[in-house]
């Protein structure tokens, strides 16, 4: 009988008046530690005649299939999609809900938006033994990929994270550090070198003053790593903003202009400004499991120099199979893909996969 329990679950209504036209089934996780780690899907049902909005309870118990009952609470982007046709269903995403301990409430004098909870430690155990960390706290941040393609070095890698240290909702709780790792890897020549390499860490703040409103201020390196003969540094100081708007029917748009000053030695790049510019600007338009575009751009307009990088992914998923994998282009024209020829002009395209986007 206890093994029936998950499989029941899974199809047992869990809140929802008389008179609704949806019907939320949960798929139950393996176990708690599945649920932390990966989430749990939650199909929301249109049982009724007529399309209809969705509607879905905040917190979920349920039981997982080892038996260990569970708590989840909704995530709240997942629920931002178009109504759900007749005979049709959405499909929402929930994470193990926190133990919370009730503390006094006290009034701010501003409204703070939502943000997620992060689970204890996620600890893994493989064949390198065990291996622990505060996996909730991790996000993806740029995009991470491999492609191959055109120009002097025809692959290019990139691996990016960033990560909120301190919890709860105080002031620590707004700083975020990250790092972003880029090489170049000319795999058509003998031996395949890897011939440029881009390290940029990375700390700001990013704070949100609205439902869909985020500004962030911060500083990042990005070097070359090379010697006193070619070092190429970069050091800003940064302040961006992100403005959100639902387009509807799962569809979202990003716009996040940016501006920074630079200060500090830049190794043999004294007019690195003339190349990258003090302002820069992405936009991307993107559906959840679906189709995403990104275009970034930056420039000074009084040299007339700047870059454009262009970023297309879709996830495999979609094409068949349990792949959590993108198919991924990218293409760049401008200056300053590499930092060693900041001032030489170039135009790339790629495609490969990537982990994140």
């Amino acid at each position: 009988m206890r093994h029936l329990i998950p499989s029941l679950a899974a199809l047992a209504l869990i809140a929802s008046p008389a008179a609704a036209q949806l019907r939320p089934l949960v798929a139950p996780p393996e176990s708690a530690a599945k649920a932390s780690s990966d989430g749990v899907d939650v199909f929301v049902v249109n049982e009724g005649p007529e399309a209809a909005p969705v509607t879905a309870p905040e917190t979920i118990d349920t039981i997982a299939k080892d038996g260990t009952a569970l708590t989840l609470e909704l995530i709240r982007s997942t629920a931002d999609t178009a109504p759900v046709p007749p005979g049709g269903f959405a499909k929402l995403r929930y994470r193990l809900a926190p133990i919370r301990v009730d503390m006094p409430q006290v009034a701010t004098a501003t409204p703070r938006a939502p943000r997620p909870e992060e689970p204890g430690e996620t600890q893994v155990a493989d064949s390198h033994g065990l291996a622990s960390g505060f996996l909730g706290r991790f996000r993806p941040y740029e995009p991470t990929y491999v492609a191959i393609g055109s120009g002097q070095e025809n692959t290019k890698a990139q691996f990016s994270f960033a990560m909120r240290p301190f919890g709860g909702t105080g002031a620590l709780s707004y700083l975020n550090v990250a790092y972003t790792h880029t090489f170049f890897w000319a795999f058509n020549r003998a031996s395949a070198p890897i011939t440029t390499t881009i390290y940029s860490p990375e700390v700001f703040i990013d704070v949100p003053v609205g439902e869909q409103v985020n500004v962030a201020f911060g500083y990042r390196h990005s070097s070359n790593g090379g010697g006193p003969r070619d070092s190429v540094d970069a050091n800003r100081l940064y302040l961006r903003v992100n403005k959100a708007f639902d387009l509807g029917r799962g569809w979202r748009l990003d716009v996040a202009p940016q501006g920074w000053v630079f200060f500090g030695t830049r190794g043999v790049a004294t007019d690195l400004d003339r190349f990258w510019g003090n302002a820069g600007i992405t936009a991307s338009i993107a559906k959840r499991d679906g189709l995403k575009l990104q275009v970034y751009g930056r420039g000074d307009p009084t040299s007339g120099r700047g870059a454009a990088e262009l970023f297309l992914s879709y996830p495999l998923q979609r094409i068949g199979g349990d792949v959590g994998l993108y198919l991924f282009g990218q293409a760049f024209t401008g200056y300053g893909e590499t930092l060693p020829r900041y001032n030489q002009q170039a135009t790339t395209a790629r495609i490969g996969i990537a982990l994140t986007r």
